[in-house]
């Protein structure tokens, strides 16, 4: 290595840190500052700082011979993975704040609320880099911590304010549930590095360790928002202010999953030559998540199917898509006979969770855009609030159509490629039935989402709703959507090298 205290590795997360203590800073200057410009400026330079640092870490980081992957030791680890995952949640980030300018104009605590959300992303960034169950968990609280205050930002918003304090009350729980776990695997193994935990465990596993395993599962399914840990998320999202239901629906969810990633492959996988197979370690948790793949895609997709209100159902549709990326777990230890072709099936499984991901933090931070963007309007919530939008605002419709069509999966959008991928990958490593069960439910995604295009293009406004009146563009909130949709629609330009940069990511945690 390099060296321990390289800290440029960790440049992303240390950027969008340094930003939200700017920004605070500004705050102690002139306290109750409403200068939007100021505000909503640093926080999207900064987030956007941290994006081009994260896409260039990951150019020289293969030109590198020995690159400097712990520069803090055994605690954090900086690879490939980690560096994907801090574009999505740096690009996330920037998108939030760009759209926040227009979306809480009106608001007290400006400072406040864009340095809360910095201080999420750095949490979420960091969670990407642990490499010990003891960062994991401060990791995750940074994150989750700044996110409880944000859904209850609207606090003369009785739902706001409501689901920030359900969202405060299961997180708490689920975090002492988490880290009761972590203190069973620590009581088990005896240490809290994850490849530490792998060589402790060996070929015996206790009953102790087991229960630990499962506990932290529990932990990140929450995270993820997967059955039955889901219903903190229809609550959250529906009472949160838009952007930061975008926020928490991609950047949160791409953490907790690539948590989900390194803990799992790194401490509880290993690979058994003389047996010619994955081991899986502790407790059968590859088993638990294709349970939970399914059952959450399903339950997820169904719901969303009945709603009225498009933001809630959006809230649902986020669960089926945890469904989705969680075949990336369940689906590992398939493949070929020998123990090459079973990590190469494993390695693009994984890669296919991975790249749903990336796209799915463009497209649906997009939908949720668009939704700040009727709001702002006072448009509604509901679908029949929405007919007659496209010949409104056709520009902006266009956009929540392509997330829409890419959300479903539908060519030639993102969300098509990604799942592609995914659902080929499952189905390469003898797991057909996961991604016959991704199908059927994209398939009937597809209502549901087609619902919203229907209303905004082709449905006749009812006499019962007003005359749609959506006055100004507000010029941040149409930049962010307008990125979103430019990026998910031209998907194609990019995703290959992309996809190659997460398969070598996975690989090497396999």
């Amino acid at each position: 290595m390099a060296g321990h205290m390289d800290l440029q590795w960790l440049a992303p997360a240390l950027v969008l840190g340094l930003t939200s203590l700017l920004l605070l800073v500004v705050d102690s200057i002139d306290p109750r500052t409403r200068n939007r410009t100021l505000l909503a400026g640093i926080s999207t330079a900064g987030s956007l700082t941290a994006l081009v640092t994260a896409v260039a870490l990951l150019g020289t980081y293969g030109d590198l011979a020995e690159p400097p992957a712990m520069p803090l030791g055994d605690a954090l680890v900086v690879d490939q993975m980690a560096l994907l995952f801090a574009i999505i949640v740096a690009s996330v980030t920037a998108m939030v704040s760009l759209a926040s300018y227009n979306y809480i104009e009106d608001h007290s605590y400006q400072a406040e609320y864009y340095a809360l959300v910095l201080l999420a992303a750095t949490g979420m960034t960091l969670m990407a880099s642990a490499n010990s169950l003891a960062t994991v968990f401060v990791s995750l609280e940074l994150a989750s911590l700044p996110s409880y205050a944000l859904v209850a930002f609207l606090k003369k918003n009785k739902g706001s304010v409501e689901a920030g304090l359900k969202y405060f009350l299961i997180g708490a729980l689920s975090s002492a549930v988490f880290a009761y776990g972590i203190s069973l695997v620590y009581a088990s193994t005896g240490s809290l590095l994850l490849s530490d935990v792998q060589a402790a465990i060996g070929g015996d596993a206790s009953g102790l360790l087991g229960m630990g395993v499962v506990m932290v599962v529990g932990g990140i399914a929450f995270k993820t928002a997967s059955v039955p840990f889901h219903f903190w998320a229809p609550e959250a999202y529906e009472g949160a202010p838009a952007p930061i239901s975008g926020f928490l629906s991609s950047a949160s969810k791409a953490a907790g999953f690539v948590i989900a990633f390194r803990v799992f492959t790194e401490a509880f996988l290993t690979v058994s030559e003389s047996a010619g197979q994955f081991i899986v370690l502790g407790a059968d948790w590859v088993l638990v998540f294709q349970i939970l793949a399914v059952v959450t895609m399903t339950l997820g997709n169904f719901a969303a199917a009945t709603q009225t209100n498009v933001k809630r159902m959006l809230a649902y549709s986020s669960i089926g898509h945890a469904g989705y990326v969680l075949i990336g777990l369940a689906a590992l230890t398939g493949g070929g006979p020998s123990v090459a072709a079973k990590i190469e099936a494993g390695q693009f499984v994984l890669a296919g969770s991975m790249m749903h991901l990336f796209v799915y933090g463009f497209m649906n931070t997009g939908a949720f855009l668009f939704i700040a963007l009727a709001e702002y309007w006072g448009v509604g919530r509901t679908f029949e609030d929405y007919t007659g939008l496209g010949r409104q605002a056709p520009l902006a419709s266009v956009a929540m159509t392509v997330f829409m069509f890419s959300l479903a999966g539908l060519p030639p959008f993102g969300g098509f490629l990604s799942k592609y991928l995914l659902f080929g990958a499952a189905v390469d490593s003898g797991f057909w039935w996961l991604a016959a069960f991704g199908a059927v439910n994209s398939a009937l995604s597809l209502f549901y989402y087609s619902r919203v295009v229907k209303a905004l293009w082709i449905d006749d406004r009812p006499e019962s709703k007003k005359p749609l009146s959506i006055g100004s563009r507000p010029v941040g909130i149409y930049t962010a959507v307008m990125f979103a949709a430019v990026v998910t629609a031209a998907m194609y330009g990019i995703f290959g090298p992309v996809s190659d940069m997460a398969v070598e990511a996975a690989g090497a945690l396999l």
